[in-house]
């Protein structure tokens, strides 16, 4: 299987200085003490150390670069594309169950494609969340066996592209919950549903969001 390496997004000055530091004999905290006071911002400062493994031997020894396979892509499109699919499946069948609680505040007239509703949700969730934990378990397994797969740079990038749909919902969920507060249109109903969608997206969110941040104290 063919690997194309990535190009870490490191200043080349600021990855020159470092080399030249620790080719020095300076520590690797001095290299950032030095470098906090030149008021490099921490990140970069960070990205740049970390190039170098913390290895003892008399040059630095650069880490091995990020890289994305097609196997890699695979395993992150289905596992996202199943998260947002079994998210929103979800979200459907307990709204359905919402308005078949509170007929007088649903949808009348509505049974056919309501139970049609129910039964395509509930079909997508079968399918789709098992697929969800498999992949999520066969992820774990690379990323245990090479933790360097954690610098996946698709796994970044659909990670925050998941956080991005994940906050639109959220945004969109407090935008209507503060407008039908301040136009007095309050029911039970329309409370729960905007619960369900908050709390399944807010859920979602909070856990990537937890997970990305994870990464910045282990690269």
């Amino acid at each position: 299987m063919e690997r194309r390496s990535t190009v870490s997004n490191v200043n080349e000055d600021l990855k020159q200085f470092v080399h030249q530091a620790l080719v020095n004999g300076q520590s690797r905290q001095d290299v950032e003490d030095v470098l906090k006071k030149a008021q490099w911002p921490d990140d970069q400062i960070k990205k740049a150390v970390n190039v170098y493994a913390e290895v003892d031997f008399p040059i630095p020894v650069p880490k091995p670069a990020a890289y994305t396979s097609a196997k890699e892509t695979f395993l992150y499109l289905v596992l996202f594309t199943t998260l947002i699919i079994s998210a929103i499946s979800v979200g459907n069948l307990i709204i359905e169950y919402i308005d078949r609680v509170f007929p007088q505040y649903g949808r009348s007239g509505m049974r056919h494609f309501s139970t049609t509703g129910i039964r395509m949700s509930l079909a997508l969730t079968i399918i789709a969340f098992p697929i969800y934990v498999l992949f999520t378990w066969l992820i774990h397994r690379r990323v245990k066996a090479d933790p360097s797969n954690r610098s996946s740079k698709i796994r970044k990038w659909l990670t925050y592209i998941t956080l991005f749909i994940a906050a639109g919902f959220v945004i969109g969920d407090l935008t209507t919950l503060v407008f039908r507060f301040l136009s007095g249109d309050m029911t039970v109903e329309f409370i729960l549903k905007i619960l369900t969608v908050g709390i399944i997206s807010g859920t979602i969110f909070g856990y990537y969001l937890w997970d990305l941040n994870r990464d910045e104290f282990t690269e």
